[in-house]
């Protein structure tokens, strides 16, 4: 009996690596839209490699527009307050909603740009114990996607942030497809939220991006 409740609380204490926590901040594609949080591939993640999760996602958020009279609520420049101190890793999951408000306006692009750098910084204020890394949007093809996509490798090499590029060849989510988002999204029409086949896909594909943390 004690050599099994022995090994019972050695497995507990393995669930959690002491005190480490993944913080992921973003829009829907953290979220998960109209799914389960626990469907995610980060969520997913962290469990697989023993992290507490903290979820900041909200459907419609975005990086440098308050979009509380549509009901989004404020910009991530105010949301990353919600991000927990402890935090190990941060992950910033965002631009989709970015790219749809701003299009092909460079002044636009360039107020994304000022402030997803101000977020960096706010973020390794809030969280000075994080590694913080970008996971960009998907390769939409609509005016403003290359525009913040450009943006985003552009701020995140100044602030050495490293970026999980969705719009190399490399990626596995072929968002431009239509039999493939029919299988691995959550609507034919959707090029934003993976359903949980499309996050099982994705999962390999960013766990060996996220070795380096």
């Amino acid at each position: 009996m004690k050599k099994t409740l022995f090994t019972i609380i050695c497995m507990c204490s393995c669930v959690f690596v002491s005190g480490q926590v993944l913080s992921v901040i973003g829009d829907s594609y953290v979220a998960n839209h109209r799914a389960p949080q626990s469907e995610s591939w980060h969520a997913k993640w962290a469990e697989q490699n023993g992290y507490e999760y903290q979820n900041v996602g909200r459907n419609g958020g975005c990086v440098a527009f308050d979009r509380t009279r549509d009901g989004f609520g404020p910009s991530m420049m105010v949301r990353y307050r919600q991000l927990s101190p402890e935090a190990a890793i941060v992950l910033i999951i965002a631009g989709h909603n970015d790219a749809d408000k701003c299009g092909d306006n460079r002044d636009s692009v360039a107020m994304f740009a000022d402030s997803l750098t101000v977020l960096i910084d706010l973020i390794r204020q809030q969280c000075p114990k994080a590694k913080v890394g970008y996971v960009t949007p998907w390769a939409v093809d609509r005016p403003g996607f290359k525009e913040i996509h450009a943006a985003i490798l552009r701020v995140c090499k100044k602030k050495k942030v490293p970026v999980l590029d969705n719009f190399k060849k490399s990626c596995p989510i072929r968002v431009l497809d239509d039999e493939f988002r029919r299988k691995y999204f959550q609507a034919p029409n959707d090029k934003a939220h993976l359903n949980a086949a499309g996050h099982d896909l994705y999962l390999p594909y960013a766990s060996e991006w996220m070795k380096q943390f």
